[in-house]
């Protein structure tokens, strides 16, 4: 990578070793930075080369992943190694402000254009000029705002609520989602124009159970940050707590084991953590009743990745890269559990 990605940690040795007791942590050790983004796992590197490709322009950027896989750091390093970096990063969650709000929220309003606007309100458009703006959660857009949504994003301009001067803004777009936005063009639940402007560089963010070797740098990590944070004292992770960590499906991804790590530095009272892998374990154990076979699983997985890469197998978007295999390897596989494309 060249050395615009320096400013991203992609650390390249876990903190200590793991060996047959336990994980150790050295006295002192570089802290990362909030946009510095963990881990060495092949998605991941593939996720990296494509923001540090992508940086470089002004393209809409589309981030699309689950839940919780840090969607919006990886925004935020997109505008920190991007020529836009000195000025300003504005996002809004889409989905967290009611329709009926998003309008003045986005675009502003003029005083007195509706009952308790009693002063003139600049929206996130004009906050981000010259800077990236952030939309997460895209999918959420109310389906009456995307026409003004589209123009401001086409022309680059647009009208306060409630007024009648034309606005012209600069700013480059990063949108981010969890959903199947273009299921949702399929049912008319997202307009097809605005869903062509966003999606002009999507990158695909893997779940954190495609990368389970990233696991314990990222554990480490927040157990440092958490145990500075509440001033204690954490020196050794036990060995099979982090193989525990690392067999875990993470359904709520890096958010979950955030979550997870700050409760076990709460719960620890000496230099060993103390991490409540009961938790873990039963949550496993009571999932399992409803558990497929591991063929049933895989053969699910292939298909649901397929569809939404349009059966397009190989590639740097196609499923092959999201799977994090070898093409030749996931063809065998789809012959071997008999995965063939649907005649229409």
């Amino acid at each position: 990578m060249s050395n615009a990605m320096s400013t991203i940690s992609v650390q390249g040795s876990i903190a200590g070793e793991l060996d047959r007791q336990r994980l150790s942590m050295p006295a002192a050790e570089h802290v990362p930075s909030p946009l510095e983004i963990i881990g060495e796992s092949p998605s991941l590197k593939r996720v990296l080369q494509q923001v540090e490709t992508v940086a470089a322009t002004d393209s809409a950027v589309l981030i699309l992943g689950e839940t919780g896989t840090g969607k919006e750091l990886v925004a935020k390093t997109i505008h920190q190694l991007s020529s836009r970096r000195s000025h300003s990063f504005v996002g809004t969650n889409c989905a967290s402000i009611p329709s009926g709000l998003l309008e003045s929220e986005l675009f502003g309003h003029e005083r007195g254009a509706f009952t308790g606007a009693i002063t003139q309100n600049l929206g996130r458009f004009e906050q981000a000029d010259k800077g990236t703006l952030f939309l997460d959660e895209i999918g959420d857009f109310p389906v009456e705002l995307q026409p003004k949504l589209l123009r401001a994003l086409q022309e680059q301009e647009f009208e306060r609520l409630g007024g009648r001067r034309t606005i012209h803004v600069d700013f480059r777009l990063v949108a981010a989602t969890n959903r199947d936005l273009g299921q949702m063009v399929e049912q008319g639940r997202f307009r097809n124009d605005l869903y062509y402007r966003i999606n002009v560089f999507p990158i695909q963010i893997p779940p954190l159970r495609h990368r389970s070797a990233d696991i314990p740098k990222l554990a480490w990590h927040f157990a440092k940050k958490y145990a500075k944070r509440m001033n204690k004292r954490i020196e050794r992770i036990r060995a099979e707590d982090v193989a525990v960590l690392m067999e875990h499906s993470w359904p709520g991804n890096i958010r979950e084991l955030q979550n997870f790590m700050e409760r076990s530095v709460i719960l620890s009272a000496d230099p060993v953590l103390y991490m409540p892998i009961e938790e873990l374990t039963c949550a496993r154990s009571a999932a399992k009743a409803g558990m497929r076979t591991l063929a049933e699983a895989e053969r699910e997985h292939i298909l649901q990745t397929l569809r939404e890469t349009e059966w397009v197998v190989g590639g740097p978007h196609g499923a092959s890269t999201i799977l994090d295999v070898k093409r030749t390897t996931l063809l065998d596989k789809m012959r071997r559990l008999g995965i063939t494309r649907p005649a229409c």
